[in-house]
């Protein structure tokens, strides 16, 4: 994993769960501000900066399985179609017809060989290209060539489809860096979609998104769940560029099997950190994504205003059938919402609380530096002469990213 070996990360574990401070050098964080959670003008900047030049989580490849299928994606914001073509590539495109903006489809999912505008008739190929508009006649010089569906980036790992409205982005394994080749253990490529779930919740979208970059809440609000058996004190860090990074966190018993996961299909391959501990990697800025042997959540997080969002939830996994799934599947995803639940249970009370006058700031802690790498690279990504200089964030963790 990286450039660290099964033994360097047990040793690593092991360090942190014997240290009696944070590493020698390490540095203080300076508070986050409050207003980066509260502030109209800088989640505005947030939204236009950052969450329009990202790599998001469109949907999986089994969901558009043939040529012709696309499905409709609205989370970023941003009114998406992510499609198969008749040739069996991915492509995304805005759901906008290049004459007066009206959407071309108003589902959720479809299949068709091309898209007709229901305003005005302007047809489309599956590649984007305008081939045939109403009373040709009565428009001057319209260059068809010129009015093509707006694309955006759209790549893949594996069967799981990313998007970006920035055309200039960096290819996506390579803006993951390391992370792209650890994945590749997974065999992204061979795993089914099981089911997506969504939840609408009362708090900005970095309330929730915080809690699954860290495990410091494990012992207030996982009690009875996964703090009986993940050893939060030995969990370690791994701080990538552009923002990505990963968790592993040891079990509290090193035999220790999720009875729930027990008779499973499993993905072959699969290394001994990932099998035997709890590995946790965001792709930045908005999906973790918690593997294991035996299937993956997946889990995206949406702002849908400044004081609310929506948390999506997915899985794929080896050998998943729709006619005839697992017995323990039923049990497996119950038990996962439960633990979600535990997580989202405070939000609201959380977001009442940031916008009254006793939020003035964050003093996160060594355990929480995966929360302050988010922040660093939020303000590389809207741009530090951008970032108001009373909401900056002193960036303090160059020396503990690891290329």
């Amino acid at each position: 994993m990286d450039n660290a070996s099964p033994s360097d990360l047990k040793e690593r574990m092991e360090f942190e769960a014997a240290r009696k401070s944070p590493p020698k050098a390490f540095p203080a964080f300076p508070d986050i501000p409050a207003g980066r959670y509260t502030d109209p003008e800088f989640l505005r900047l947030e939204t236009d900066r950052m969450w329009k030049c990202a790599w998001l989580y469109g949907c999986h490849a089994d969901e558009i399985p043939e040529p012709g299928s696309w499905k409709l994606v609205r989370n970023s914001g941003s009114p998406v179609i992510i499609l198969r073509d008749l040739g069996g590539e991915f492509r995304a495109f805005y759901n906008t017809c290049q004459h007066r903006g009206a959407p071309l489809v108003k589902e959720d999912k479809g299949q068709s060989r091309g898209f007709v505008c229901g305003y005005h008739g302007w047809s489309y190929t599956l590649e984007g290209k305008l081939v045939a508009v109403r009373d040709k006649r009565d428009f001057v010089d319209l260059d068809f060539s010129c009015r093509s569906m707006k694309p955006l980036r759209c790549e893949a790992l594996g069967k799981l489809l990313f998007y970006n409205e920035d055309l200039d982005a960096q290819p996506l394994r390579d803006h993951i860096g390391p992370m792209a080749k650890e994945l590749d253990q997974f065999q992204l490529d061979k795993l089914d979609f099981v089911e997506s779930r969504s939840y609408e919740v009362q708090s900005n979208v970095k309330v929730l998104l915080d809690a699954f970059l860290e495990v410091y809440h494990l012992k207030s609000i996982h009690q009875n769940t996964v703090d009986r058996f993940l050893d939060h004190r030995g969990m370690t860090i791994t701080l990538w560029n552009n923002g990505h990074s990963r968790m592993i966190t040891p079990n509290r018993r090193p035999n220790w099997k999720d009875p729930g996961t027990i008779g499973m299909p499993k993905i072959d391959g699969v290394g001994e950190m990932a099998r035997d501990n709890n590995v946790s990697y965001l792709i930045y800025p908005n999906f973790v994504m918690p593997p294991s042997d035996s299937g993956i959540p997946m889990l995206q997080f949406w702002p849908t205003s400044d004081t609310t969002c929506r948390v999506v939830s997915s899985w794929v996994a080896p050998e998943y059938s729709v006619d005839d799934p697992h017995p323990k599947w039923a049990d497996r995803t119950a038990n996962w919402e439960r633990i979600l639940y535990e997580d989202l249970q405070f939000a609201p009370e959380i977001q009442e609380s940031l916008e009254s006058p006793g939020f003035v700031g964050m003093p996160l802690n060594y355990q929480e530096r995966r929360l302050y790498h988010w922040h660093e690279e939020l303000d590389r990504r809207i741009g530090l002469n951008h970032v108001p200089a009373a909401l900056a964030v002193k960036p303090v963790l160059a020396e503990w990213v690891e290329t």
